[in-house]
């Protein structure tokens, strides 16, 4: 019985991974790409080398770590994290679904960072390059929310 239960919480801690990354990070894109239907927000997904590449570490220090951003997101958004990392280790299912987002959406290296419809359409240009810092950011993702989709 104590081995049903266990296997049972792994199930389940396993699951909860695969639906959502830290601070409101999805990553399950078919899940992240159902919630932007029903909620009618722009997924912005977020294609990084989370322990490995300086531009990635440095806008999630810079920008998608701060209140502001997290504040931001919460209302207008639905946040999907693709990562490629060099030392943690992700579920199998996690890899292949990224590999298929890389290969739609890398644009050349990381950080690439998109605003998509919940069909997965590009809404915008690469958002990876932190320009003007968190105010900057802010600014450029609400016009961007403000063109007609």
């Amino acid at each position: 019985m104590k081995t049903l239960f266990r296997s049972l919480a792994v199930l389940v801690a396993t699951a909860s991974l695969a639906l959502a990354g830290g601070d409101g990070w999805m990553t399950d894109w078919e899940a992240a790409k159902a919630k932007s239907k029903t909620e009618n927000k722009p997924i912005l997904i977020n294609l990084t080398g989370s322990d490995w590449c300086t531009w990635c570490i440095k806008i999630e220090k810079d920008v998608f770590s701060k209140k502001e951003f997290k504040d931001f997101a919460a209302e207008h958004l639905i946040l999907m994290e693709a990562d490629f990392p060099r030392k943690k280790e992700q579920p199998a299912e996690i890899k292949k679904q990224n590999a298929a987002l890389k290969k739609a959406y890398l644009n050349g290296g990381y950080p690439t960072v998109l605003l998509l419809d919940a069909e997965g359409k590009k809404l915008s240009d690469d958002l990876g390059e932190l320009k003007g810092g968190l105010d900057g950011y802010l600014k450029t993702l609400g016009e961007l929310l403000k063109k007609p989709r």
